[in-house]
């Protein structure tokens, strides 16, 4: 009997040690299910905590009568451009946007921690959202790698890795029909070619180096460096990922068999359309141009184009440093004074800050995706060109003209270059009057496109897009409007063409390639030697016709000065102070 007891006892013993341990096991795989399914539904994936630099010892701002505002630097990653870093910061709310006064660039010796160098920054740009923001640092000399340190702090965060700007995703945008429009450098595609979207897939996550975290989608389209994605339910449903904080989603696409593009593109930055596209626009025509190191020639181009009906220009500014955002201010002031037939007008000009190299294509698709819910008509070209309409029409009444046919999306308007005219300085009352003596041919076509019209495949070779169904192009007589392209100015200006050109399936100036094509100046090779005979070139037919047409109506009858021109006290001309910075 008491071996019986004894038996009974151990197995009442065990069999509460049985159920305890199971309810310990089930209670922490039930918490544990719990924590990480929530981040899942959230989040579509496992999630990642974000790696932010903290510094001990961040710099201390002081007002009169108030505590003290801690200020610190926070970067969230670099993109190495050929002569520039651009190093992106985190956004922090509690701080204000620093200026070029406030940083260095500092530059690290990768053999010895106490060896740095400083140097001023390029310049310090706003972000798209106007919070995160861009500094430009002049590359690293080899052998260092680039941070930023505030001028009233000693203290060096560490640099944070960089991605080269060939091979990247950059940017990302949410369309109206809730796809991901991204951005991609590298994919090397053929122009105006759609490619296998079977080859592709996009990606979207924090950490592109762990693939087995990332969400998967599917390729809409593909073509020249423009991937439309299928978003995710988990990124479109979750606002805080979708948002421009620290901690939002990036996208990327992966080439099989390849491998992922590294990526700075969160789609969280860029706007979500969502207008009715029958509705009426705000504007019936607006300009959209890139350039670089083009602020002297703005305010005329500016002027100009606005008396002859543009209401909006967006400026996609490709790393100026000629103080570009002063003269735009400047300009901006001086046409809200401008009165027309008794009203007040009001004009609306905004810079994008757009630092990618060899990018035009895909930049005018981005700014005609920005441009669609407000702008009816959208022209894209250069600062160096002007429509020119002879009959003395303006461009309200050549588009309403074209507005009649509903099928028409894009209208095609013949280019005239022009020489240097037997100049050999910069003309003092600008281009329009300064130059008269073009080729007697016209050289391609630009385009003034509705956006709406506009194949979801964003193609384009900067001088038109490819419409879709339903839609055509039609050209414009020469007898309505032409385009003036003042292409071969003075050497002065025409040589900073060698730099380097901004569209992408264009050769640059100085490389070996393509050299009959009509994108170079012909017989001028690959080096910026002026030729003994260059104020001459080009020159085939007089043409007077923009520069009598704009005498008349903008030179004051006394001076027979211009508006744009810079005047002295006295009345004589001067120099331009917008002057290229260092």
């Amino acid at each position: 009997m008491k071996d019986r007891g004894k038996k009974h006892r151990d197995v009442v013993s065990w069999s509460r040690f049985f159920w305890c341990t199971l309810f310990v096991i089930f209670s922490c795989v039930l918490f544990t299910g719990f924590t990480f399914s929530t981040f899942r539904l959230l989040f579509g994936e496992t999630f990642r905590p974000a790696l932010v630099f903290k510094w001990p010892a961040p710099a201390m701002e002081s007002i009169s009568g108030a505590s003290p505002i801690t200020r610190s630097i926070s970067i969230r990653e670099t993109v190495m451009l050929p002569d520039q870093a651009l190093i992106f910061l985190n956004y922090l709310p509690s701080a204000r946007l620093f200026t070029k006064e406030d940083l260095d660039c500092v530059y690290l010796s990768v053999e010895s921690s106490q060896r740095q160098l400083r140097k001023p920054p390029v310049d310090v740009e706003g972000g798209w959202d106007r919070d995160n923001q861009i500094v430009r640092c002049p590359r690293q000399p080899r052998g260092f790698t680039v941070s930023l340190a505030l001028k009233s702090s000693g203290h060096v965060p560490p640099p944070v890795p960089s991605h080269r700007w060939d091979s990247l995703a950059y940017e990302a945008m949410i369309d109206r029909d809730n796809t991901t429009i991204v951005f991609v450098k590298g994919l090397n595609l053929r122009p105006e070619r759609l490619s296998n979207v079977s080859r592709f897939e996009c990606v979207y996550g924090w950490d592109f180096r762990r693939p087995k975290f990332l969400l998967r989608s599917d390729v809409v389209s593909i073509a020249q460096e423009i991937v439309r994605c299928k978003t995710p339910l988990s990124v479109l449903n979750s606002p805080r990922r979708m948002s421009t904080s620290n901690n939002s989603v990036k996208v990327s696409v992966r080439l099989k068999g390849r491998g992922i593009f590294r990526s700075i593109a969160r789609p969280g930055s860029g706007l979500r359309p969502g207008n009715d596209p029958y509705t009426r626009k705000q504007y019936e025509m607006c300009v959209c141009t890139m350039l670089r190191n083009q602020a002297r020639f703005l305010k005329e181009w500016v002027m100009y184009h606005a008396r002859i009906g543009v209401q909006r220009w967006f400026i996609y500014d490709n790393n100026s440093d000629d103080d570009i955002e002063e003269v735009i201010n400047n300009v901006v002031d001086m046409l809200s004074k401008t009165k027309d037939i008794d009203k007040e007008v009001s004009y609306n000009i905004t810079r994008h800050v757009w630092p990618w190299i060899k990018t035009q294509e895909a930049g005018f698709s981005h700014c005609a995706l920005r441009a669609r819910d407000t702008c009816e008509w959208v022209g894209f070209i250069d600062v160096d060109e002007f429509f020119y309409l002879p009959s003395g029409l303006v461009l309200h009444d050549v588009l309403q003209n074209q507005s009649r046919y509903s099928y028409v999306g894009e209208v095609r308007v013949s280019c005239y270059s022009f020489g240097p005219s037997s100049l050999k300085h910069v003309p003092e009352q600008g281009v329009t009057a300064g130059y008269n003596c073009r080729l007697a041919a016209p050289e391609r076509h630009k385009s003034i496109v509705k956006p709406e019209a506009l194949n979801s495949t964003l193609i384009n070779v900067v001088h038109h897009f490819h419409l879709r169904k339903g839609f055509e192009y039609v050209n414009v007589d020469k007898g309505v409007m032409v385009i003036n392209h003042y292409k071969y100015q003075v050497w002065q200006v025409f040589k900073e063409k060698f730099y380097r050109r901004v569209a992408t399936y264009v050769a640059d100036w100085q490389d070996d390639q393509n050299a009959g094509s009509k994108d170079r100046a012909p017989g001028l090779g690959t080096r910026a030697v002026q030729p003994p005979d260059w104020s001459s070139r080009f020159c085939e037919v007089t043409d007077n016709g923009l520069r009598n047409q704009v005498l008349r109506i903008f030179a004051d009858p006394e001076t027979q000065t211009l508006p744009w021109q810079e005047v002295g006290e006295q009345g004589n001309h001067r120099k331009s102070r917008y002057k290229r910075k260092g």
